[in-house]
């Protein structure tokens, strides 16, 4: 195992990136200067046009012309090299930033093209971070800080990222761009921003360090302490989003408390590195003391603690610095801070103390200047490295601090003892050098063989260095250590190298942390991709001869073979032979051997030569210096070998042992097979329909050595034992092993022979056995009598095995062998094979038994033992199992709702309760989409075949065979339905089976209101029950389970709209549509009808028995529906009534889309009594109505009665008129809503007799008069009728006289004989009242001739009804 380098991220939008920061200031629109946050990405089409046009003007710019002539992403120009960039150590974060802009880029998460997550970084934030005239981003770093959650597992709460700038502002920011604090420390610009976070000590004597940012001034340094930081940054934060969810802006932030050293006596400074602090050993002090002070200079008693600096540039080339702890006291300064949506910073002075915030009114002012900058305390070089003419470029310190790597500009890269100010080794060449350290922990259990006490962990540290130069990367072990890694990469990478982990933690949150850092990232800009170190912890131990780095050299080397897809196969033997026989460590060396027995490319025989070369050589060698694992590892993995190779070979084999004397045992299974012959047919035809699979499932495909290998293991006494793996596998491993033999390719004798030496239990091989059969039963019905006769012997033979039947079984008992069988049949889903194998192992188990009988009996009779009662139940199950899982495999009819098949095994019914199978045969019929008349019309059948004769069943075939196709299909799969219920004659009764339907139709609605055919189906399928005990417990269920809460919301809603409301409000409120609430409504009051009949029916009748068939009495599992419906309460006949009332006002009311407030037409106790529960007793309303609601209840039933007969009369007109579809619902047409009306008009105490005058009036008006004289023979107040009907005849008469258009001579003539009280009467009547004014006239003379029989000789208008008489005979005779 050596180093590699691993791309673990991809950086998306580069170019956009590149094209965003180097995008020519002049042209830059003003209003992109200052992006929100939530402005992910950019349209780059204004940018590139504006390059183009300015690329002739823009001479001294290269660097921009060079990115822009090159063409995609692949950018040739070292862009990178100008921008600030910088990753945070959790890689979730990246920021690139040049003059007064950046780009923050988040990780994401998506799918790659292989099927794996893969993370990217992707643009988050975009704009311009200056506020300042003239101030570039000269630093950046990214922070994350944790989480203070107790929960917290490590992973930083959120990042923030600290920007120095040119003007000598700190700025601190979210990761979404938002300014946190802005800080000025000093006037120069900032050069650069380190941080050191937390470490746990490795071992006691390490000083536990302070977190800390450190920003470095050209003459100063200012370290703010990384507890008050952390807490200030989180306050701000938390402040800056209560301001903006607040609107407000006047916010006041906690200040931050740092130190400001000015470092002296160097020349020039460009990097620091801040060691944290130290303490000297007593000889470094006296040392000390005595260089400074002379002989005679005193030493204190206890070493102080310092602060230690390193700085790195000229004049001296790197200086040491340190600071004692407590000689300059922390500055505290008042942060600038910004909110979310604004750049402009409430400033505040540094004189303003810890307390004392300044009011608003002295803000304005101090907005104005700058702030004031604290004087830095001189602090003096202690000494340093001094040489002339080199300058330090950049110090890179090691994460345990103790070594440092410094480049210069004469093209060195130094490694620096930090303890000794010294420097230790020197590396040239590496000129633009880029640096980066990556620390290793040794692994666990590399030193626990020790025999003492286990040694603490070791750490080794490897320096990486990039030279941009080459494009090449290397890892050196330190601090004398080799070269241990070069990668030849690109010459315009980056290394990004943190040197931190995540601040806001301690000694105490750390703990049980698993934090994950990349701790050095490569980030190559032509393809994006961020790469990163990995390093071996040995690589730091070994050297040339060490033999753990050649094994694991060897290793390496034996992977890179296996990897490779073209090698030659005696290659690769002679190969892994000479690498395993060379590998010394017997631990790399089992490793070495297990990879090459889990390849899936290197065939058996190289497996097994070379396995066995590998057990030879350690068979030559001492016992004593052989490890035993692995001895036995070769010797167990060779044994399998050659079971494999043997297996294969029989297969191969041409000559097949026929099992000619399973014949004679087969009689009575042949019979079997012939008389479930139809239906297993019928079942294969419906499971072979095609269906789509993956080859690589397949289990016909040959099982590779690997796969073998790892399902196999043996012992060290030299037995096999199987491990089951993943359901494939193993049944791939049951295909190599039996298929063969059942399909009759293989010698099945032999077969098992060879699995009988090898020790594998028999009850294992059963088990793979049936496995094989139950999951390929689409090939075993292909032959199934052939692959029958070969389960048989295969099932004789593995009982013959010793181990499998228990010689002390007694057969009056149950044998665990035959129960095995019976539970694996039980539990599968594939009926047809459950069976076949059930009958087989039936017959087996026979025999066996007759056997064992014979032995001890000698007798001639037959033995009857509680075994094979166990398999007449288990087969009489699977048979039924059978019809019904065929059953439920046919398609459903193209175009409905369709959905998977259900799958069924005995198990799954027998879990399923009692009502588990009448359940999935509502649910089939429900996918079938059967109507319930339909259904009703095949169980009808079902209970006509039970009476039939064959005679009657010959006539109906004939008759079938003149039928379509469609027609046949559906009369097989009623006969299928009909078999199945003979099958289940108790759990499959009618009223079982359309109780369940009833219950899946609502299930269904409910879960798709919108279609109301459902609910009206499932009222249909209710209707059809028979017992009103079950109709009355399913309709209560019903009602108080899905309807009566959207049936509160329609009546609360209307109630609300005062109207039948629209379809927006209906989906709002309701959940469904205005037509489906109307569908909804009339299903409501069908089932309250319903209820009330079976609640007035069940004292009449006696509660039904609910059986179930003795095969199918085990059933357990939740109560069928039936049996629920037994359980409910009894209802409250009055409350039911009151419902159905309510239900029918608001059917009428969507039906004819009427206004009216349903629940202001009923008083306070009615509306009180609405939506309680059914079963409950409530105070209902009583005694005679109030007037006023009696009226408007009147004045409502009215308008129904009105707008049905102008429905009724519409029906035929709408239906022939191809362009417009009828205003009202098709249940407006009915024929009962007037007898409907009446019956709510005397539950409503309506007059009936008023209605019935009105419904008549409305007919003759409408021109309906003979449905008008039908309705009339029932009024009983014929006086007011008569006067009525006057007034409309009156009406027609003057639409024919002196409103028609056609007046003839002779109407004119007439007129002017009529009597002038008639003539004036009939010019007062207003005809536009009538919607028919065109009758004939023989309709309105037999409407007057019925005025004269209804009106008596007294009443006033008597003689007017005489001369319209006149009038119409007369006109009668002119026509």
């Amino acid at each position: 195992m050596s180093c590699c380098l691993l791309e673990f991220c991809r950086v998306q939008e580069l170019k956009t990136v590149r094209d965003f920061l180097f995008q020519n200031q002049k042209t830059d629109p003003p209003e992109e200067k200052n992006q929100t946050d939530s402005e992910l990405s950019w349209d780059t089409s204004d940018w590139e046009s504006a390059w183009d046009n300015n690329e002739d003007k823009e001479g001294d710019s290269t660097t921009a012309t060079t990115v822009e002539e090159e063409e995609g992403a692949g950018q040739s120009a070292p862009w990178l090299h100008d921008c600030v960039v910088s990753l945070s150590p959790c890689s979730d974060l990246l920021v690139v930033a040049r003059e007064h802009k950046a780009a923050f880029l988040s990780a994401k998460w998506h799918t790659g093209d292989s099927g794996r997550e893969e993370m990217t970084l992707a643009v988050s934030w975009s704009g311009t971070l200056s506020t300042e005239e003239g101030e570039c981003v000269s630093s950046v770093i990214c922070i994350p800080l944790a989480s203070q959650k107790r929960s917290s597992t490590g992973r930083p709460d959120w990042t923030c990222v600290v920007v120095g700038f040119s003007s000598g502002y700190v700025r601190f920011y979210t990761e979404n761009g938002v300014l946190l604090l802005a800080q000025l420390l000093n006037e120069d610009p900032v050069l650069r921003l380190k941080c050191r976070t937390y470490e746990i000590p490795r071992h006691p004597g390490v000083t536990e360090q302070h977190e800390e940012l450190s920003i470095l001034y050209p003459a100063a340094l200012v370290t703010i302490d990384g507890f008050s930081l952390f807490q200030s940054l989180r306050a701000c934060r938390n402040q800056v989003a209560r301001a903006a969810a607040a609107g407000s802006d006047a916010i006041q932030p906690p200040p931050l408390a740092y130190k400001k050293w000015g470092l002296q006596d160097m020349d020039t400074i460009v990097d620091h590195s801040s060691v944290g602090v130290m303490t000297l050993c007593v000889f470094d002090q006296m040392k000390n003391a005595s260089i400074l002070g002379g002989f005679h200079a005193s030493v204190k008693g206890s070493p102080p603690a310092m602060s230690q600096y390193i700085t790195v540039g000229g004049g001296p080339y790197t200086g040491f610095y340190y600071a004692i702890e407590g000689s300059s006291q922390p500055l505290l300064s008042h942060v600038a801070l910004a909110v979310a949506s604004k750049l402009t910073s409430a400033l505040f002075s540094a004189a303003s103390g810890w307390l004392g915030w300044k009011n608003k009114n002295e803000e304005e002012p101090a907005q104005k200047q700058k702030p004031k900058v604290e004087p830095a305390t001189p602090l003096a070089v202690r000494f340093g490295l001094p040489d002339s003419r080199r300058h330090g470029e950049s110090i890179c310190l090691s994460p345990c601090n103790t070594l440092a790597g410094v480049t210069d500009d004469f093209g060195r890269v130094t490694l620096l003892d930090v303890a000794r100010g010294i420097a230790i080794r020197m590396w040239k060449g590496y000129r633009d050098a880029q640096l980066g350290w990556v620390q290793v922990s040794e692994g666990r259990g590399e030193r626990e063989s020790s025999p003492s006490a286990p040694l603490p962990r070791r750490h080794a540290q490897f320096l990486v260095i990039y030279a941009p130069r080459r494009g090449i990367l290397e890892v050196w072990g330190t601090q004398q250590g080799p070269r241990v890694g070069a990668f030849t990469v690109g010459k315009h990478c980056r290394l990004l190298y943190a040197g931190y982990r995540l601040m806001g933690v301690n000694s105490v949150t750390s703990q049980g942390w698993q934090l994950h850092t990349q701790q050095v990232c490569l980030l190559d800009p032509t393809t994006g991709a961020l790469r990163t170190i990995t390093v071996p912890f040995h690589l730091a131990l070994s050297d040339k001869k060490s033999e753990r780095a050649k094994d694991m050299h060897l290793l390496k080397r034996l992977t890179t073979i296996l990897r490779s897809r073209e090698v030659e196969p005696d290659i690769l033997e002679s190969e892994a032979k000479s690498v395993l026989l060379d590998i010394k460590h017997p631990a790399i060396k089992k490793q070495a051997l297990e990879s090459l027995l889990s390849n899936k490319n290197a065939p058996v025989s190289c497996l097994t030569n070379v396995t066995h070369a590998l057990h030879s050589s350690l068979k030559e060698r001492d016992p004593e210096a052989v490890d035993e694992a692995l001895l036995q590892l070769c010797s167990s993995q060779l044994k399998l070998l050659q079971l494999y190779t043997n297996i294969q070979q029989l297969h191969s084999a041409t000559d097949t042992d026929a099992g000619s004397e399973a014949s004679d045992s087969l009689v009575g299974t042949e019979e079997e097979l012939s008389r479930v012959g139809p239906t297993l047919q019928r079942y294969a035809q419906l499971t072979s329909r095609p269906s789509v699979s993956f080859a690589q499932d397949s289990p016909d495909l040959p099982l590779p050595a690997r796969a073998f290998l790892s399902q196999l293991e043996c012992s060290e006494d030299g037995e096999v034992k199987l491990i089951r793996g993943a359901d494939a596998e193993w049944n791939q491993l049951g295909s190599f092993l039996f298929w063969g033999c059942l399909s009759g390719e293989s010698p099945l004798q032999r077969v098992c022979d060879t699995l009988q030496q090898t020790g594998i239990s028999p009850q294992q091989l059963l088990s793979l056995l049936l496995s094989v059969w139950l999951h390929r039963e689409r090939e075993v019905l292909k032959k199934p009598e052939e692959t029958v006769r070969n389960l048989h012997t295969l099932l004789i033979a593995l009982s013959n095995m010793k181990g499998a039947v228990e010689e002390s079984w007694d057969t009056q008992s149950i044998s665990p062998w035959w129960q095995h069988v019976r539970s694996a049949c039980v539990q599968s889903h594939s009926a047809a094979a459950a069976l076949l194998a059930a009958f087989v192992a039936h017959r087996a188990a026979k025999s066996c038994i007759a056997s064992r009988a014979d032995s001890k009996l000698q007798s001639e009779w037959e033995t009857v033992s509680l075994e094979l009662e166990q398999w007449a139940v288990c087969v009489r199950q699977l048979e039924d199992v059978l019809a019904l899982q065929t059953l439920l495999w046919v398609p459903p009819p193209q175009g409905t709702a369709g959905g998977a098949t259900a799958q069924c095994s005995v198990k799954t019914l027998l879990e399923g309760g009692r009502g588990g199978i009448a359940d999935s045969v509502s649910k089939w019929v429900f996918r079938q989409d059967l109507a319930p008349e339909r259904l009703k019309e095949i169980l009808q059948r079902r209970a006509e075949k039970e009476g039939d004769d064959n005679s009657e069943e010959r006539r109906e075939g004939k008759d079938e065979k003149e039928t379509s196709q469609e027609d046949t299909d559906s009369n097989r799969t009623a006969d299928l339905l009909v078999a199945v219920c003979q099958r289940f004659p108790d759990s499959l009764s009618p009223d079982l089976v359309f109780a369940h339907c009833c219950w899946e139709y609502v299930v269904q609605w409910n879960k798709d209101p919108e279609e109301g055919r459902y609910l009206c189906w499932a009222v249909d399928h209710l209707k059809l029950v028979s017992s009103p005990h079950i109709q009355l417990g399913i309709s209560s269920m019903m009602w108080s389970t899905f309807i009566v809460k959207r049936f509160s919301a329609a009546a609360f809603l209307m109630e609300k709209v005062g109207k039948a409301p629209k379809d927006r409000l209906c989906r709002r409120d309701v959940g469904m549509g205005d037509k489906a609430m109307t569908s909804f409504l009339g299903s409501c009051v069908q089932l309250l009808q319903i209820l009330m009949e079976a609640d007035s029916a069940v004292e009449e009748v006696p509660p039904p028995l609910l059986c179930v068939e003795e095969v199918w009495c085990g059933a357990e599992g939740p109560a069928s529906i039936a049996e629920l419906a037994l359980e409910q309460r009894g209802v409250h006949y009055p409350l039911v009534q009151h419902h159905c009332l309510l239900a029918s006002l608001l059917h009428a009311a969507m039906t004819f889309n009427l206004r009216v407030k349903p629940l202001s037409l009923f008083d306070s106790k009615g509306k009180n009594a609405f939506f309680r529960d059914l079963t409950s007793i409530q105070l209902m309303p009583s005694g005679d109505m109030d007037p006023s609601l009696v009226s408007q209840r009147q004045e409502f039933l009215l308008r129904v009665l009105t707008n049905w007969v102008q429905a009724t009369d519409n029906a035929p007109t709408s239906a022939s008129g191809p362009g417009s579809p009828p205003v009202l619902s098709s249940g407006a047409r009915v024929d009962w809503w007037p007898s409907l009306c009446l019956e709510l008009g005397s539950l409503l105490q309506v007059n009936p007799d008023i209605l019935r005058r009105h419904l008549v009036c409305e007919l003759y008006n409408q021109g309906l008069d003979l449905r008008a004289e039908e309705v009339m023979l029932e009024v009983e107040d014929k006086d007011v009728l008569g006067s009525q009907l006057l007034v409309l005849t009156g009406q027609r008469l003057s639409y024919s006289l002196l409103h028609s258009q056609s007046q003839t001579q002779a109407a004119m003539e007439l007129l002017a004989r009529l009597p002038p009280t008639l003539c004036t009467w009939l010019k007062a009547m207003d005809p536009s009242e009538l919607r028919c004014p065109l009758v004939p006239l023989s309709q309105t003379s037999r409407l007057v001739s019925r005025l004269i029989e209804m009106l008596p000789e007294n009443h006033g208008q008597y003689s007017l009804a005489l001369h319209l008489l006149e009038a119409v005979d007369a006109l009668t005779t002119e026509d």
